[in-house]
């Protein structure tokens, strides 16, 4: 073969290559980009919200000193089960006792004193009844500044015997306040229950809690025979949730449990962030949690106060709605609203900026049909207007959806076990 032969059969087979890649692109772009399709049908759909907390018992009490002073006995082990009353803890009494014993003194002497006011009063009192029926006998024989004098040594006694009864009632008072202090040298168990926390070791001081109940924290004792749940959720969610809505709780502890309980109380003020002694003003940039009690049922026998856990709480359900794959739901900007002679309507346009919607398939063309939908479950929405049972839509991929076209060619992925993938194929 020649070399100019040789040079068109070259070129020839460049240009049937050419035609070929040609035709192949062109026959994939009409078969349309590939989608995973799903029908519209009926399922049974539950709405729930998820949040994390802690496991805590309704009732638990705190017990603090309200006295300063060293621990020398401690009766009671963490874990221990107590009852009402019984013996928990020693603080040293020695100075209380040493005060009891002054303050009994004190009283003491202040009715001592009081008994001597009262004779001197009496004594007054007779000197000036005697000075008065002398006077009444013969005015002569006594003064009127006797008379005076007299009358003032009554007046002066009665007022130190007042005084005196006074001083008895102050250290009688001062008597009890020691007394009292020295009780509280003892503490007893204020209810029955399992200690949960014990914060201290004997020899240790116990000090009051002015500023913060955890300064001045002894133990914990709690009644575990009503278990909660308290969590927190987030602003958005929290208005979904009503008293007595079914919670699903799943504990760290028990990874292959599950255990039923309701919702017992929805705070009405959000948490605040740590360190925080108000709400903060202004623009808040921070998540806002409210608190959500749930109590369980039947709770483990061997729970224990602080053990991790997660609430599904149920806030709705739907037997056998109408119902799309959440994946499906998309949305799509809104054409502007024009009048015969004015601008776009910018104001009503960025109200309504965008449409909820799916892509409907008929004969292998997706068109965005606007959907309103209802409740959310874990993978598909409620469908309340827009689509009828049996529609084809585009179920997937994500990315397919978010940039698919109103009109445009689609067809099923040959995915197994997609029933409505292989009949769209």
């Amino acid at each position: 073969m020649s070399k100019r032969g040789k040079i068109f059969l070259g070129a020839g087979g460049g240009i049937l290559l050419l035609g070929l890649i040609v035709l192949s692109a062109s026959a994939k772009r009409d078969k349309g980009v590939d989608v995973r399709l799903d029908t519209v049908g009926r399922k049974d759909l539950v709405a729930a919200v998820t949040a994390s907390g802690k496991i805590q018992p309704k009732k638990k009490v705190d017990i603090s000193a309200d006295i300063t002073g060293r621990i020398t006995e401690i009766a009671v082990k963490e874990g221990d089960w107590v009852t009402k009353g019984q013996f928990l803890l020693q603080i040293d009494p020695t100075v209380y006792e040493a005060a009891v014993q002054q303050a009994q003194a004190g009283l003491a002497s202040s009715e001592a004193i009081a008994v001597q006011a009262g004779a001197n009063r009496d004594q007054s009192q007779r000197a000036l009844q005697r000075t008065k029926e002398l006077h009444t006998s013969n005015p002569n024989l006594v003064s009127t500044e006797q008379m005076e004098q007299a009358q003032t040594a009554f007046d002066v006694a009665d007022a130190n015997y007042n005084s005196a009864k006074h001083q008895v009632d102050q250290s009688r008072a001062q008597v009890q306040q020691t007394q009292d202090n020295l009780r509280k040298t003892r503490l007893v168990a204020p209810m029955t229950g399992r200690v949960t926390r014990l914060a201290v070791e004997t020899g240790e001081v116990a000090v009051p809690s002015s500023f913060s109940k955890d300064v001045g924290l002894l133990m914990t004792v709690s009644d575990l025979s009503v278990i909660q749940t308290l969590v927190q959720v987030d602003e958005t969610d929290v208005v979904r949730l009503h008293l007595g809505d079914s919670v699903e709780v799943s504990i760290d502890a028990f990874p292959d449990s599950t255990f039923a309980g309701r919702v017992t109380k929805i705070s009405d003020s959000s948490v605040l962030p740590a360190g925080s002694s108000s709400v903060p003003t202004g623009q808040n940039t921070t998540a806002v949690d409210y608190d959500v009690e749930v109590t369980l049922t039947k709770p483990p026998a061997n729970v224990r106060p602080d053990l991790s856990a997660t609430a599904r709480i149920i806030t709705d359900t739907r037997k056998q709605a109408l119902s799309i794959p959440i994946i499906a739901l998309t949305q799509r900007d809104n054409k502007p609203v024009v009048t015969e002679g004015h601008k776009p309507d910018t104001a009503s346009t960025k109200k309504n900026a965008q449409t909820e919607g799916v892509f409907v398939v008929t004969n292998g063309k997706a068109t965005f049909r606007p959907v309103k939908v209802g409740i959310a479950g874990d993978q598909y929405f409620e469908v309340l207007d827009g689509l009828k049972g049996g529609e084809t839509i585009v179920a997937g991929p994500y990315q397919a959806i978010r940039d698919l076209k109103d009109g445009a060619a689609v067809r099923g992925m040959k995915t197994p076990g997609d029933s409505a993938a292989r009949r769209a194929s």
